[in-house]
């Protein structure tokens, strides 16, 4: 054989075998929430998959895309997206998800005051699509009662239920304007008839007192319920005054409150953030980049300001954050980081993609920046 052509075989021998070895790759997939090693033959994301015989559709979460490459080594992160049948304050309805746990799948449904919220399953349980999750949020009962109004906060999905919170006690007889039995929602106003009595003793409610406590670690203009509070129960025993076998009169001769009332205790925020007009930051930084992207929501430097102080003290405001315990990542500290995947298939590195799928999150969640601060500051974490 000719030396070229002894040559050429050669080279198309080795460039056949780097051919081989760039497209044979050892990848760790994450299906569903099980990692598996599989060795993989393909240049990106799609192929890989493909030899893996893991499908996927326009509803599924992929990261990275499935037309980006992936390296020897790299992770692939796939969510199957299912219909879930979710029931909130009694209103049923059908969403796609890729959550995997209860908490996650509510969290996707972007609901304020998501602390107060009431769950047919515990946050942390895995997902079951077959059942239907119901989901109760915080609400305000107006309850007219013995001559008074009283405003209560509750979570609970029924009227009865949420009378309870309340701290009403029904007498046998009484009536009241709903079914007990009826959806709870917030505004509702229900109106108490007591049924009249004869008897010697009376029960009534006893309001409850709101104090308010001022709280350095709150952000100015933020209010946090720190205690719900709770009717009393009065009972008041009468003389009454017969005449021929008929009540005609009754004289209150003791009144003892049963039941004492537990005072709402609401925290008032007095910490003073920075002058909005002295944030400076400086430009081509992440922090530049949120200031322009939130700027683009419609929040200007004051909102600007709380999120700032937030990602301050969840990340620094750095892409690669990352807390090893449990899991969340990057500057808006995910949990897991993989749903800022939903934001862009660059989401491990790319900081726009960690700051929009952030601001979505927190405009979900609690309509704005300082709406977040302030529940970080109340809970620790938001």
């Amino acid at each position: 054989m000719h030396a070229v052509a002894r040559s050429l075989v050669l080279a198309l021998v080795v460039g056949a075998t780097s051919a081989f070895a760039v497209l044979h790759k050892e990848v760790t997939l994450d299906v569903d929430g099980r990692a598996v090693e599989v060795t993989g033959f393909g240049r990106t994301v799609g192929e890989v998959l493909a030899g893996a015989d893991v499908a996927v559709g326009e509803r599924d979460l992929v990261a990275p895309a499935l037309d980006q490459p992936i390296a020897r080594g790299g992770q692939i992160v796939v969510r199957h997206g299912r219909e879930l049948q979710v029931e909130i304050d009694g209103q049923q309805q059908t969403v796609w998800s890729t959550a995997l746990t209860v908490g996650e799948a509510v969290d996707g449904l972007g609901l304020r005051g998501g602390d107060d919220v009431r769950l047919s399953a515990s946050r942390s349980a895995a997902l079951d699509r077959s059942d239907v999750l119901r989901v109760s949020t915080l609400k305000t009962i107006h309850l007219v009662v013995d001559g008074q109004v009283i405003d209560g906060l509750s979570s609970a999905p029924t009227v009865r239920d949420a009378l309870r919170d309340v701290g009403l006690v029904l007498d046998e007889g009484d009536q009241v304007s709903v079914p007990l039995d009826a959806n709870a929602v917030d505004g509702l106003v229900v109106l108490v008839t007591r049924a009249s009595t004869d008897g010697e003793t009376v029960t009534e409610a006893v309001p409850f007192e709101t104090q308010e406590v001022e709280d350095g670690t709150l952000v100015k203009g933020n209010k946090v319920v720190k205690t719900k509070g709770k009717a009393g129960v009065r009972t008041t025993t009468y003389e009454l005054q017969v005449v021929g076998g008929v009540v005609v009169g009754r004289t209150p001769v003791a009144s003892v409150v049963t039941t004492a009332p537990v005072t709402q205790v609401v925290h008032v925020g007095t910490a003073e953030l920075p002058d909005p007009s002295t944030v400076v930051v400086e430009p081509g930084t992440a922090q530049a980049l949120g200031k322009e992207m939130a700027a683009a929501r419609g929040w200007g430097d004051d909102q600007f300001a709380c999120l700032l102080s937030l990602w301050n003290k969840e990340s620094g405001w750095r892409v690669n954050a990352e807390n090893r315990s449990s899991g969340a990542y990057g500057i808006p500290q995910a949990l897991p980081g993989s749903k800022m995947a939903t934001a862009g298939a660059d989401w491990q590195t790319n900081p726009a993609t960690q700051i929009s799928w952030g601001l979505g999150y927190i405009a979900a969640r609690y309509g704005d920046p300082c709406g977040a601060w302030a529940h970080s500051q109340a809970k620790g974490w938001y």
